[in-house]
């Protein structure tokens, strides 16, 4: 029996991939966001140093790793009081997201709520039980039969960030149902607006949106991004003890342990927040250069205060826009990848190199 899988969307790109690869000054790819830049030297020296990894990792996490996301929840978050019990590593981000719902137990008959705007993944969850995938921001719409509701703050694709009064209605309405609630917040250093400069974005743990209480809450963050390490897959969670050990206790029948070296090089990662800072750096001067080339082409940019790309529109169709783009060298993602409401919209990523953004500034003067 096969299972019924949502579409992988990126297959659909390879005609305008081929236009713009003949592009005389060879192709501008902003279609994915892959980190292009190195990982930083302190975090692969912790790697290098942990390479004699002869026994099984710790699927909890050793102690040293678990003290490091609970110190970096406290420092960049805003989230005090977690425990062990409260925090778990992940093989990345995304295996976690793709199974989440198999390991709670979801199956047909219940639900699981995700953004309208969102990357793929969090249907492909739903579909591996055979649950109901709904797209939904509006928590008055989600129905009895919820029982895993996803958030992403700041999202995929479009950057938006949720407030706390969002979350905080978010999370009431989860409890209401008796749904477990999980912020995917893997973008929450990125911000670009002022008042997320120095700052994190919202986090669902906050005490503002749960209360007193981690109850059926969790946060998923990701160090792919603000770390150049999605080759390492370097993921965790945190919130509610009783979920984290749920899901601790499958991980463990299924073997589902990042590597020993792996989990040292986190540990050096969420300890050094001067090469996050300078990593934004170098995407706020890349986020600033496309934007105003984009706007002065005739592009408007929706959201996208927080995150790896531009949310942007030409009030068309968006494979028109993808065309547009490719026939100038620059491939993009078109908006109906992550939803119907993507249908005028394309994700630009801000994930390659100075020399690439500037030549897609240039053609975009042309």
């Amino acid at each position: 029996m096969a299972l019924t899988l949502p579409e992988f969307p990126w297959d659909s790109l390879a005609g305008a991939s081929a236009t713009a690869r003949r592009h005389e000054g060879g192709i501008v790819d902003l279609s994915v966001g892959s980190p292009v830049d190195p990982t930083p030297a302190v975090v692969r020296d912790a790697l290098r140093e942990a390479t004699d990894a002869h026994a099984y990792p710790q699927v909890a996490g050793t102690p040293a790793l678990r003290a490091a996301i609970i110190d970096w929840y406290a420092e960049r978050r805003g989230v005090t009081g977690l425990t062990d019990a409260n925090v778990l590593p992940t093989i990345g981000s995304k295996e976690l997201i793709a199974g989440m719902a198999l390991w709670l137990g979801l199956g047909p008959g219940d639900t699981v709520v995700y953004p309208t705007n969102a990357y793929p993944t969090y249907e492909l969850g739903a579909a591996l039980v055979g649950a109901t995938a709904l797209a939904s921001d509006d928590p008055a719409e989600w129905p009895r039969s919820t029982k895993l509701v996803w958030l992403n703050s700041p999202g995929n694709p479009d950057g938006r960030v949720l407030s706390i009064e969002q979350l905080k209605a978010a999370v009431e309405r989860a409890r209401e149902l008796g749904a477990v609630v999980a912020g995917d917040e893997c973008y929450a250093e990125l911000g670009w607006e002022a008042e997320y400069d120095d700052t994190a974005t919202p986090c669902i743990l906050d005490e503002r949106v749960i209360g007193d209480s981690r109850r059926n809450v969790i946060s998923v963050y990701s160090l792919s991004k603000q770390s150049n390490l999605a080759g390492y897959r370097a993921g965790f969670i945190a919130g509610c003890g009783e979920i984290v050990g749920q899901l601790l206790g499958v991980r463990k029948h299924a073997g589902l342990m990042p590597p020993a070296p792996v989990q040292q090089a986190m540990v050096t990662a969420l300890g050094d927040h001067e090469h996050v800072r300078a990593q934004k750096a170098l995407y706020r001067g890349r986020r600033d250069r496309l934007s105003r080339a984009l706007v002065a082409a005739g592009f408007r940019i929706d959201d996208s205060e927080a995150g790896l790309y531009l949310w942007a529109t030409r009030d068309e169709d968006a494979w028109a826009t993808v065309g547009w783009l490719a026939d100038r060298g620059i491939l993009v993602a078109p908006g109906t990848f992550y939803g119907v409401s993507g249908a005028r919209h394309v994700r630009i990523a801000l994930t390659t190199t100075d020399e690439r953004i500037d030549a897609a500034v240039s053609r975009l003067a042309g």
